[in-house]
């Protein structure tokens, strides 16, 4: 059998054990083309059921969440955790609460965790979790009466040598709170580093917030510098407008660049001179208002209701709120707008099409397990805090943060090359993280 026959094999057998999880499937196909080209040179990766095992999760919980409403009525949710490979060490991935939640999302986001958790280079497996709970509307006591219920069982699961959830899309400080404390009062035990994104008086780390789009930020610019050029004086699209595009534009506007338009749900914000990060925080932290109400109080910017992020004329472009929000349509208009570089700061924002579109017009592409990957470093910071009963300062943890980033790009750029596909940093991402993890599973036996 050859490679593309094991391949295909393999990828069949993933459509059969998992069938209606497209987002899944779409996650294991990205990695198992870029895996083509490692066993054709490193045939010993497909003995052993290795491949096969790393597409099938370690664990995989369901679990019903009933907790009470406003008008003292009972809801049900559905809570889950996939725990999905711990060889490198104990699972750690977010939580994501969202009415879109089921299980194939929480595995794809458990099967790209592994990936980039291994592209940090800290000790941390793979796994993600969530539930079908919608925080949007809900008032303090109801989320809380949420989180507490679902760590009701969430519990039994966890722990810091075990498996470590952090936040994600509607899990912010609050959420990570209450869950923390229903933790704390259910086991009996102050285990600092049980959860991640922890406020910073009982144990969070400085600079988590500001992570993953400060992460985003710090390898887009490697990955400009490799080719010459910079952030400085460059346009800037993000969509979102949550902690990591807010971040983003931070420290993108911070090294120079004007970032010309965000988004949310709503519709779209287009900014001439930048954007105001400040009124943006005041807006989106504290009010919990829509970047429409920004672009009201802005003297520099517009709303377009329903309008198109990727219409707005830019050079950089980082999607940067959910999965498979950029498709094709969407890249052939940033190419002809002029972009020259993408990243993402979502997990699999960019449709196969869409990132096939990109390198075919020689734009310059960073996946997801790469460039975002700077949200579960600095977790994995703050769990070295907690274990030593330690906090570093907001600059140390940022310059630690600024070099896994950077490290990441280099070993995503120098296994591309190594392989023979010199600046497809999608090919370089998958590889490296892959055979970090492949190695040590074929240390530790067949488990």
């Amino acid at each position: 059998m050859n490679v593309d026959e094991q391949v295909s094999a393999i990828y069949q057998q993933v459509l059969r054990r998992n069938a209606g999880e497209p987002e899944f499937h779409q996650a294991v196909s990205e990695v198992l083309e870029s895996l083509k080209i490692v066993l054709a040179k490193n045939p010993h990766y497909a003995d052993n059921g290795l491949i096969e095992r790393l597409c099938e999760p370690e664990r995989q919980l369901i679990f019903r969440v009933p907790w009470i409403d406003r008008n003292g009525d009972v809801q049900i949710n559905r809570g889950f955790r996939v725990q999905f490979n711990s060889t490198l060490g104990p699972y750690k991935g977010g939580l994501r609460f969202h009415p879109s939640v089921n299980l194939g999302i929480i595995k794809f986001l458990g099967f790209e965790q592994i990936f980039k958790n291994s592209l940090t280079g800290l000790p941390i497996g793979g796994g993600k979790g969530g539930s079908d709970f919608d925080p949007k509307g809900k008032t303090d006591i109801e989320i809380m009466n949420f989180c507490q219920s679902f760590m009701m069982e969430l519990h039994r699961h966890i722990g810091e040598e075990r498996d470590v959830p952090a936040g994600d899309i509607g899990v912010g400080a609050r959420e990570i709170g209450y869950m923390f404390g229903a933790y704390r009062r259910l086991t009996n035990r102050h285990e600092s580093g049980v959860l991640t994104g922890k406020g910073l008086t009982w144990g969070g780390s400085l600079v988590r917030t500001e992570a993953t789009g400060y992460g985003l930020v710090y390898l887009t610019e490697e990955m400009m510098k490799n080719h010459n050029e910079s952030l400085n004086g460059a346009r800037v699209l993000v969509s979102g407008s949550g902690n990591v595009a807010t971040y983003a534009m931070q420290k993108a506007q911070n090294l120079g660049a004007t970032v010309v338009g965000f988004s949310d749900s709503s519709g779209c914000v287009r900014t001439k001179n930048g954007v105001d990060i400040e009124l943006l925080r005041e807006i989106k932290e504290v009010r919990r208002g829509r970047v429409s109400d920004y672009a009201k109080e802005s003297d520099d910017a517009e709303f377009i209701e329903n309008g198109c992020i990727w219409d707005i004329p830019a050079d950089v472009a980082l999607p940067s709120a959910t999965q498979n929000e950029l498709n094709l349509d969407h890249a052939k208009t940033l190419a002809a707008s002029g972009v020259k570089y993408v990243s993402e700061g979502a997990n699999m924002p960019s449709t196969p099409e869409a990132v096939h579109y990109f390198k075919d017009q020689g734009i310059f592409f960073a996946p997801g397990k790469a460039a975002n990957a700077g949200g579960v470093a600095t977790s994995a910071l703050e769990m070295q805090q907690n274990a030593s009963r330690d906090s570093w300062s907001f600059d140390y943890t940022e310059e630690r943060l600024r070099k896994i980033m950077t490290d990441i790009f280099k070993r995503s750029r120098d296994t591309a090359a190594e392989y023979g596909h010199e600046d497809d940093y999608v090919i370089g991402a998958n590889i490296a993280g892959f055979k970090k993890v492949a190695d040590a599973m074929f240390a530790q036996g067949v488990i």
